[in-house]
Order: C-alpha cells, then structure tokens, then sequence
C-alpha cells in the first residue's frame, strides 16, 4: 500500500512542477480573479466526486484555516513577494518546507521528530537549493516569503487532523470551496479589475482547477492520510525538480551543473526518507497523558496506524 501512497505524492509533485509552465498563460490575468475561478471550478468538481458528511463547527473552522492559510494566504502572499523577490529565491525559502513539516508534523501528533526523516528532509532542502539557486530580496519580500512557507505547511498540517473522518475528497471539496468567498472579500481590495479570460487563459484556468486542484489535492491528501505529514513532506523537495525537467522540455534549455548536482541531493533525500523507517518513527508521544488515538484525532493517521502495523517497516519506493 505505501508504493501506491508514495505513488500520489509523487504525482502531485509532478503536477505541482509541470503547473509553472501552465501558468505562464497567466501572467497578464488577475491574480485573485483567477484563483476564485479555479477553486469555483475545483470545487464544483469536487462536490460531484462525494457524498454529503456535514463538517463539525471545529471541523469547520479548521477547514477555514486551510482554505484561508494553504489556498488564499499562500496566493496574497506570493503575489505580494514577487514584487520584492526573484522568483528563485522565494522558491528557495519556501523549499524549506520539507524540513518543517518533519518537524511539526509528529509534534502535531504528540510524537518526537524521526531524526532519520529530519537528515532527509535536510538532504531535500539542500538539493531544492541548488535546482532553485538564489536571487534577489529585500526586506519585505523576505517576510512575504516567510509567510508562504508557513501557508505552505499548514495547507498539510490543518487538514492531517481532518483526514481519517472526512476523507481526502471531501476536505479537497470543502477547503475549495470557502477559499471562494475568502478571495472575493479581498479582491477589492487588492485593486485589480477583474475580466473575462481569453480562450488561451481559460485552459489554463482549467488546467490548474481541475488537475492541479482536483487530482493533485486529493492525491496530495491520501498520501498523507497515509503515509503521515513528515514522510509525506518529503516529496515536496520533488516540485523544482519537476519544475526544471518541465522547463527544460518546454523550452530546451539545457540544466547547469549546479541544478543537476540538486537533483541528485533531492534523489538521495527521498533515498534516505524512503527506505526502512527504524523504530524512531514510531516514537511514544511527547507527554504521557497524550490521549489515546480517536477516530477523528490526529494520532490515527497514517503515522500512527503504520507503526501499528509494522507498514513502516517495509522498504519504499524511491
């Protein structure tokens, strides 16, 4: 079962990747326009793709957060960034994410950090350096692209708790779709003027809503229903990879020494994270009056029902 879960992150990365050439198509179409059309279109989809479970007022509210931090925040930031950063180095400071969600990830849980998937997702953060390289920053777009970073996590970390009960579907479908009326509240303010998309617009407007949104989310979210946050996390170090082959496909630019030697960390991060997990994984909750694991807790996500399995003991595919 973990070849096929690995399997949906590594999709994911790929779509993820091979969506930043998609989304040169819109680089003169609004922003949050865009968005609120994708995730209207994604949301839809969604809804048709799952039967009705009405979220709890708590399950609501971090539903919330996610379409509020992961959807809409980590888009008004980014936005916000690219008018003080190069894209290369807000995609190296966002490339930390790996390391963080194998940080937060089982201290969300109540565990100890694996320090085996901490080397790997350090070993990941190195190598998406070296593909994404440096750039430009100032002061304000550093702390824009902090702020991505930190929407990056919790776009995993706020909905892992919500996984076991309403499904990756399902918390796909709900986070979408409050994300719309979010980004319609701060579209007035945002000074665009929103238009029509040309034909060329709106393939790429559906592109990113049904494929990337639609497929890449639900995927991204079994694998970690599965596979837990901080192994999941991992994969992330796979988007600029995706995104190099992407680019270097699309535009037959050849990748210098320095991308390729990334590459090959990234590859020998996913080597480290992905091979026998020791019992470290598996290690007891930080206090021990943590509460036992509930059906809707975070405790029994995948990182808890492996080490009950012995799952984590299997070798995974790199």
């Amino acid at each position: 079962m973990n070849r096929l879960h690995t399997f949906y992150c590594v999709l994911t990365c790929a779509i993820l990747g091979s969506s930043f050439t998609v989304s040169r198509s819109l680089v003169d179409y609004p922003v949050l326009t865009g968005q609120a059309l994708r995730y209207t279109l994604a949301a839809a989809a969604l809804a048709l793709l799952t039967s009705w479970l009405r979220p709890t007022g708590r399950e609501l509210l971090r539903l919330a957060g996610v379409a509020a931090t992961g959807l809409v925040g980590f888009n008004v930031l980014l936005m916000y960034a690219l008018h003080h950063a190069d894209p290369a180095a807000i995609g190296t400071i966002v490339g930390v994410s790996p390391l963080l969600l194998a940080l937060l990830g089982p201290l969300q849980e109540r565990r100890r950090p694996s320090p085996r998937l901490l080397l790997a997702a350090a070993v990941v953060v190195l190598g998406a350096v070296l593909v994404e390289g440096g750039g430009r920053i100032d002061a304000p777009g550093l702390a824009a692209a902090v702020g991505v970073l930190a929407c990056e996590a919790a776009f995993s970390l706020l909905a892992a708790p919500l996984l076991p009960r309403l499904g990756p579907v399902r918390v796909s479908a709900w986070s979408t779709a409050l994300a719309v009326p979010l980004l319609l509240v701060v579209l007035p303010f945002s000074g665009e003027r929103p238009r029509l998309p040309t034909a060329g617009e709106g393939a790429a407007l559906a592109f990113l809503g049904l494929v990337l949104t639609v497929v890449a989310f639900v995927c991204w979210y079994t694998g970690v229903a599965h596979l837990g946050v901080e192994r999941a996390g991992v994969f992330v170090g796979l988007v600029p990879v995706f995104a190099l082959a992407t680019v270097a496909v699309a535009d037959q630019v050849r990748p210098d020494v320095r991308q390729l030697a990334g590459v090959l960390a990234v590859a020998a991060g996913l080597a480290i994270g992905l091979g026998r997990v020791k019992q470290d994984a598996c290690s007891a909750p930080l206090s021990s009056s943590a509460p036992a694991a509930s059906p809707a807790s975070p405790g029994s996500s995948a990182s808890s029902s492996a080490c009950a399995t012995r799952e984590s003991t299997s070798p995974a595919p790199t």
